[in-house]
């Protein structure tokens, strides 16, 4: 579940740069914010967004760049660096570890139906076009809230995302709105965010999901590829992404030769950058510093 706060940061070193000797470029990726909403679903293909990313490096003037991307981003990361390991030198990952892609792999909706059995996975549920926009939609505030809450490590067991649901429910079944705001997401961030959703909508961040297919037809030629740059990953203990994924993390050493650190952070949830940014930034500033 990544729309509401995908996040995919550029770092590059800079004459003109902060304390700590860098120059950070957050952008809208494709779909979100102020930037482009094209039209067509395959317009947001993994390869579209790549080249997005390297020619933001470009206009920026710079050589090379160290890549940050959560969930959805994070998948955008690994394919910069691995496509243009020249220009993206170091990369981190938040929440979503590395998958390196086998050849023995089948079209991803296909593996999802069969793991789904007789329930329904999200990721299949948001194929339809205009379905989920419906859905969340109707009451932009409420779905932000419901989604931002339940994913994070705040809520009891019973309260949290389900990733898994009867084909009877729809997403938002799926999730919990709380009584309050949890102490990391104020009034105003959620203002902001339903306010640029409500402009938006909810197409340009679910059209990645409706890529998935495409784009493993189009990077079939990184089966078996490693992740070689240095990298950093970081986790949440009760995202449910990094528990459905453990094995995946197990493993980081063997797909990502050159992995500096991995970290769950203990009592976080998904939007670890939100609701651990002390944490988050000392992490990513040391890594920096070791990898620049």
């Amino acid at each position: 579940m990544s729309w509401v706060s995908r996040m995919l940061v550029l770092l590059a070193t800079s004459t003109c740069s902060d304390r700590t000797g860098f120059h950070v470029v957050a952008p809208d990726i494709r779909g979100y914010g102020q930037t482009d909403q094209p039209e067509s679903v395959e317009a947001y293909n993994i390869l579209e967004l790549t080249s997005d990313i390297v020619g933001l490096v470009h206009a920026l003037n710079q050589e090379q760049a160290i890549i940050v991307g959560h969930d959805h981003g994070a998948i955008l990361a690994w394919h910069c660096a691995l496509l243009r390991p020249d220009l993206f030198k170091a990369i981190a990952l938040l929440s979503v570890p590395y998958r390196a892609k086998a050849w023995e792999s089948r079209p991803p909706t296909e593996m999802l139906k069969l793991m789904s059995g007789e329930q329904q996975f999200y990721m299949l549920y948001f194929q339809e076009p205009g379905k989920a926009e419906a859905e969340l939609e109707a009451d932009v505030r409420k779905s932000l809230r419901m989604m931002l809450y339940s994913a994070a490590g705040d809520p009891p067991p019973e309260e949290r995302w389900r990733f898994l649901f009867d084909k009877s429910e729809k997403f938002l079944n799926t999730l919990t709105e709380p009584e309050q705001l949890p102490s990391w997401l104020s009034e105003q961030d959620l203002d902001f965010f339903t306010q640029e959703f409500e402009r938006t909508g909810f197409r340009g961040g679910l059209a990645r999901y409706r890529n998935l297919d495409r784009d493993w037809e189009l990077t079939c030629f990184l089966s078996g590829a490693k992740l070689q740059q240095p990298a950093l990953f970081v986790g949440g203990e009760f995202n449910a992404v990094v528990t459905r994924n453990q094995e995946l993390i197990n493993n980081l050493e063997k797909t990502v030769p050159n992995l500096r650190k991995k970290v769950l952070l203990p009592n976080a949830g998904h939007w670890i950058q939100q609701e651990r940014p002390a944490e988050i930034n000392r992490l990513l500033t040391e890594f920096l510093m070791n990898a620049a």
